[in-house]
């Protein structure tokens, strides 16, 4: 996004109030413009899986936007393994995000999922950052085609919603540049977006929207990223320091209350002119950039979007199990349809990416049309309780059946933005129904409808199992039809599924109350259960069909790999080739192997094809600290081809010459074994900060308000905030009550400005924060010069 000799000019007109505005949102959800130039606002929307649109921009009101089309999640998505497909979805998101006026799509996220417990994982891609950068890039370009913005989020480090507005990230920076920015430099590398969204949590100490290193250094310098940075809504803690890191455009923003921070520290001298005009000339690119989206007139076709959402699912959908080819079912005979998200259908997570579908499938109503069905509920909608009464007339069904298809899953609750799960396991009801069902009839299938991976202690008993993740839209039908053999199960899994939760290796790792430790370093997912040797229920990109493939002629150097891959079965298919580098003299030092491509091939039935997946230095290197560079160690490589991380079908060995030193002596992973705090803060580069919580007296404009609320101040701003928040939702038991609720109790102090929309600034708020810590009298005179202001 270079500067033109017009964008020039425009920064050169402006006065300096007119470019501090520029740096704040005008509200929730556009930038200003300057009417005085001709430069007009801009609207932003959330948008990872689709549009959603408020109906107003003053204030958030989560539930409540304008009919869009809801795509399978993120990771539904990411199941597919099918770039080009989700290029497709970009497209369409930008061609509806267009018909609205909106001019920046706030997505794709591609953290890692470093723990299956997030909140968010639904929103997200993959544990890999090779899958979940290629992705993110996909998606980029599609939406960006149609003249409209992408924001790639949360950059960085952004792995769990608990404490995200205050979290500190430590991370070694070998595991941050392998692993948690690889994603976003691929995204950034293979589709350009327009802007970054950064993060709220802290990294190695500082804030993401303040860390010059994170946003300039890397992000720019090294990457070449030429658009706009935009914070997350509510995360910038000192405006200055945010804008002099390389934050451009701070988000919301309510009565420009930031604003005279920046005239001020530009006429002190502290900000240096130039640095604001570069940030304005880059708004400024973006604005000019995205005027097809402000062009009025455009429209979409709804019905041909649901069907690519309905094609979306089903090639996502990834068939865990199927022992003694219980699917594809066959039309005629009795089918017993247990579950009520069958009927009532469980197809997005909760939270800022909440879509209103313009229609929506159900799974009930499509399989009547396939087969002769029955219905039995088995469990509550809204419980986890079991229900004897539900779970015996779903006994029943399923014995008078003489197939069961069994849905159950994740309620909403479990899986929203601001809350983590604190267990892998279904809600009792579920897995209470599971066993009591197959015990009845063992011609069951179960299809799990769930953001992320969940727990299966019935799996063994259970011949079929569906992972159809959260559908969109057009999930129901669309995985009726894999049931029944009229679509295909095209999904490959894009995380692991342990078998427990304790399998992690995560989770007996310190997420709190000040930092998250990121002990285990680069093992994260695959890369430690495979170099563990830790077994686990379904392994990184597992997925069966309803066909067969062989693998034959595998030929290897260090740019390029290839197989022949030919359809063995009876059926057309698809088939995921997945290559991994593994270094045999590595041992102790690499994970014992890494995905470094792949390809989705569809063959006929006996067709045969040879697929070429291409190499580059990158897939044989690792992250040299000392020498702040990528370093390849020489020597005779690996290269695996499979069908999974534990499914491989094929290898051959490639010389590859190397420009560096054997990687450090990293631990071998075992059961539960991490760095201990004092060996991780060696390699984390400096002694660890205290991770103990705030205390009375020593409270900052950053400690949550529930670290506060011994503090009768805190407790009267706790109830003012709620019943504020009272307006963001509908329902007060839904999830968005539950998300609001824990972003009450966890945001920080200075927050304030965003929930109040600009009315409780600074001045306010260290009024208030020298009275939660004692401090009366220097309080009452703070507030009473901020009220004479």
């Amino acid at each position: 996004m270079t500067a033109t000799a017009a964008t020039d000019q425009l920064v050169a007109s402006m006065t300096l109030a007119e470019k501090a505005s520029l740096c704040a949102g005008r509200d929730f959800w556009s930038f200003y413009g300057v009417p005085r130039l001709g430069v007009p606002a801009i609207g932003v929307s959330d948008g990872p899986y689709g549009l959603r649109k408020e109906r107003s921009t003053e204030q958030v009101q989560l539930g409540d936007s304008v009919p869009a089309t809801c795509f399978p999640t993120s990771a539904g998505m990411a199941s597919t393994w099918d770039p080009e497909l989700i290029e497709q979805v970009g497209r369409a998101l930008g061609a509806e995000a267009r018909a609205e006026g909106v001019s920046v799509l706030l997505g794709p996220g591609v953290n890692i999922k470093r723990t299956p417990l997030c909140g968010r994982n639904f929103e997200y891609y993959s544990e890999d950052p090779l899958l979940a950068g290629r992705m993110g890039a996909a998606w980029i370009r599609g939406v960006q085609s149609q003249g409209v913005g992408a924001s790639l989020k949360h950059f960085a480090a952004n792995n769990q919603e608990q404490r995200r507005f205050s979290i500190d990230a430590l991370v070694d920076e070998r595991a941050l540049r392998e692993v948690y920015l690889a994603a976003f430099e691929a995204a950034v590398d293979g589709g350009a977006p327009w802007t970054v969204m950064c993060a709220y949590n802290r990294l190695n100490g500082t804030y993401a929207a303040e860390h010059e290193w994170l946003l300039t250094r890397v992000l720019r310098d090294e990457w070449g990223f030429d658009g706009v940075v935009v914070s997350d809504w509510g995360a910038v803690n000192e405006r200055v320091d945010g804008l002099a890191a390389g934050l451009d455009v701070e988000m919301p923003g309510f009565g420009g209350h930031h604003d005279q921070l920046i005239t001020d520290a530009v006429n002190s001298g502290l900000l240096p002119a130039d640095v604001l005009d570069r940030t304005v000339a880059r708004i400024l690119a973006l604005i000019e950039r995205t005027a097809p989206a402000r062009a009025g007139g455009h429209t979409y076709d709804r019905d041909a979007h649901h069907a690519l959402a309905g094609r979306v699912a089903a090639e996502g959908t990834v068939l865990l199990k199927n022992d003694g080819g219980l699917l594809p079912l066959t039309p005629g005979g009795r089918i017993a349809v247990i579950g009520a998200f069958a009927e009532q259908p469980r197809f997005q997570g909760a939270g800022s990416a909440h879509i209103n579908p313009h229609r929506l499938d159900d799974a009930y109503t499509r399989l009547s049309e396939l087969a002769e069905t029955t219905y039995a509920p088995g469990y509550r909608r809204d419980s986890d309780e079991v229900d004897g009464a539900l779970l015996a007339a779903a006994v029943e069904a399923a014995g008078a059946a003489d197939t069961v298809l069994l849905y159950v899953g994740l309620t909403e609750s479990y899986e929203t933005e601001g809350l983590d799960r604190t267990h892998l396991r279904l809600p009792a009801s579920h897995d209470a129904l599971v066993a009591a069902v197959v015990a009845a009839n063992p011609r069951t299938v179960v299809v799990l409808n769930n953001g992320a991976p969940v727990e299966m202690p019935w799996h063994g008993d259970v011949p079929a199992i569906v992972e159809a993740y959260l559908g969109g839209q057009a999930g129901g039908s669309a995985v009726a039809d894999v049931l029944f053999g009229l679509a295909e199960p095209g999904g490959r899994l894009a995380e692991t599924f342990p078998h427990r939760w304790a399998d992690n290796p995560v989770h007996a790792l310190p997420s709190g109350p000040r930092q998250a430790e990121y002990r285990e370093s680069v093992y994260v997912g695959y890369r430690y259960y495979d170099t563990a040797g830790t077994d686990v229920l379904f392994p990184f990109g597992h997925g069966l069909g309803y066909t067969t493939f062989a693998y034959a002629d595998v030929t290897a150097n260090d740019t390029e790999v290839t197989v022949t891959v030919t359809n063995t079965g009876e059926r057309a298919g698809s088939e995921v080739v997945q290559v991994y580098v593994h270094e045999p003299a590595a041992a102790g030092a690499r994970p014992e192997q890494e995905l470094k491509g792949f390809a989705k091939v569809r063959l006929a039935p006996g067709e045969s094809r040879a697929v070429t997946i291409g190499l580059d230095r990158r897939a044989f290197a690792w992250y040299d600290v000392a020498g702040a560079r990528w370093a390849v160690t020489g020597g005779r490589y690996e290269i695996r081809v499979g069908a999974s991380s534990r499914d491989i079908r094929a290898t051959a060995t490639v010389d590859v010459p190397g420009d560096g030193p054997p990687a450090p002596a990293y631990p071998v992973p075992a059961a539960g074994q991490h760095w201990d705090r004092d060996r991780f803060g060696v390699a984390f580069g400096r002694p660890l900060p205290d991770n103990t919580a705030d205390v009375p007296g020593a409270y900052t404009l950053n400690t949550p308000l529930h670290d506060m609320r011994s503090s009768p101040v805190t407790r009267l701003l706790q109830a003012t905030a709620r019943r504020q928040a009272r307006g963001f939702v509908k329902d007060p038991k839904s999830p968005m009550a539950l998300l609001i609720g824990a972003m009450l109790d966890e945001m920080p102090l200075r927050m304030l400005s965003m929930m109040s929309r600009g009315k409780i600034g600074r001045p306010v708020q260290e009024g208030l924060l020298d009275l939660i810590n004692g401090r009366r009298l220097a309080g009452l005179r703070r507030l009473l010069r901020a009220r004479r202001r």
